[in-house]
Formats: C-alpha cells, structure tokens, sequence
C-alpha cells in the first residue's frame, strides 16, 4: 500500500519543489518505488525531474477532470528513476472548472487509489495557496512534509499551515497528519537560524526530521539542468543529506 504525503508550505520560497523533487530521487535511491504528482501549474517539479511539461500528451489536469488514470498519464523518469504525474499550464484552468463539479476535492484520491499496489511512496508537491488544487492534496494524503527555512516569518506560516491541516482533520481527512518538519536551506554559522531551530525542536519534539538539509549551490544549480540535485551531483552535502532523508523518512513509516 502507497504512503502519500503532500509537501506543503502555504510560504512560497522555502523549497517545497526542491523537496520534492530530491526526496523522490533518494527514495528511490534506497529501492522504493515512487510516483511524484506535480499539483503546481507553473510545473517545476516536473521540469525538475527531467520532464519537458511543454510535450506531455497527458497531465494530471487530465486526471482530475477524470478524463486519463493516473497508469496512463504518469512518466517514468530514466534519470531519476521515479514516475511523474506532471503539470503545466492547462492546470491552473482545473481550478475553475473542479468548483462546478461533484467530489471535487475528492479527484485526486480516488485516482491515486486505483494504482495503490503499484508505489511505496507517493509524494505531492502543493502550490503555495490553500487552492482547490492543495485541497486535493491534502485529502488523499496520510500525513504532511513541511520543508522550513529557520527564520522567523517562517515560523508565522507554520502557524497557518498547522491550523489548514487541523481543519482538514476535522472535516475532510480524518488519517491526515504532520508527518515531521525537514529543515531547509540550513546554515548554523546564522545565530538566528540556530535560535528558530531549537525552538522548533523544544515546540515540535520529535515530529522535528533528525535529518538538516544544508544551503548548498548544486541543489540550487540542478534545476536548470532538470535534475534533482541527488542525480545531478550525487557527491554534493545537500544531495547526500536527502539521501538520508529519504532513509530516515522510511524508517519513520515503518514505525508509524
């Protein structure tokens, strides 16, 4: 059975698509099988996982107006070594017309559920905004990833995305949880950054990932290449710290 998980942050520029896009690479890494679903219209995970969203015949705009399955539309990326449900453009159009339809923040869940033997890990990259889109997201997914700059409006955003997910709890997804928070573009020679963190830590406990990811240049340069940074420079620190990420995240499933 697929564990999916949404990688959200309802800040922009925290690094929820080099998240994912890299956390989908060192899982499969480590021999999962896994399926990355691009809920953003601008595209960039797919792009970043060495797939031009200009040339797919089909997207997940075609899977949440139920007209292709997820079998049909998902890629298999050689380089990276995981599937792609892509998205462009045609998607932020989904958002108008999913408010006319039944189920309609219920589309991508049932979709996902027909190919539940197929993947260990399904991961979602959400757009910034709590949209019809992030909805969808957030109701198939078991539990959330939050990727957190330690500064301090970022702690401001975790407050709105901790009450979003309390209320999506409440009302539509009952399994829904936080998976754990991934600290991101880390630098500890920042004394700020090392405050927001131990406060993290003291508020969060273990729902805190062991795991840091540090700011680092190839993670930053891999996208221009449409790689993840774990395939463009495996030998890079970012690159290995998601690499033990990804190992950290599986044995934390298997706990759960």
């Amino acid at each position: 059975m697929a564990k999916i998980f949404c990688v959200a942050n309802q800040k922009g520029g925290v690094g929820k698509t080099t998240t994912t896009v890299n956390l989908a690479a060192g899982l499969a890494k480590v021999g999962q099988r896994v399926l990355m679903v691009d809920l953003d219209p601008q595209g960039n995970a797919t792009m970043g996982s060495g797939v031009d969203k200009r040339s797919m015949e089909l997207s997940v705009y075609d899977v949440l107006l139920e007209s292709a399955s997820v079998a049909e539309a998902a890629i298999h990326s050689e380089k990276c070594g995981y599937h792609v449900l892509g998205a462009n453009r045609e998607l932020a159009g989904a958002e108008v017309e999913l408010v006319e339809l039944e189920r309609r923040d219920q589309r991508l869940k049932a979709a996902l559920a027909a190919v539940d033997a197929d993947y260990d890990f399904v991961l979602i990259d959400c757009p910034p905004s709590l949209s019809m889109l992030t909805l969808n997201g957030l109701c198939s997914a078991h539990g959330v990833i939050v990727p957190m700059q330690c500064e301090y409006f970022a702690l401001e955003g975790l407050t709105d995305l901790v009450n979003t997910i309390k209320q999506v709890h409440a009302n539509l997804n009952p399994d829904l949880q936080i998976i754990g928070l991934l600290r991101v573009m880390y630098d500890p020679r920042i004394t700020l950054q090392q405050q927001v963190s131990d406060q993290l830590k003291a508020h969060f406990g273990d729902k805190v990932f062991d795991t840091v990811i540090p700011r680092n240049v190839r993670l930053a340069e891999a996208p221009s290449y449409g790689l993840p940074g774990v395939v463009f420079d495996p030998s890079a620190r970012g690159s290995q710290a998601f690499v033990v990420f990804a190992t950290e995240m599986v044995d934390r499933i298997q706990k759960m």
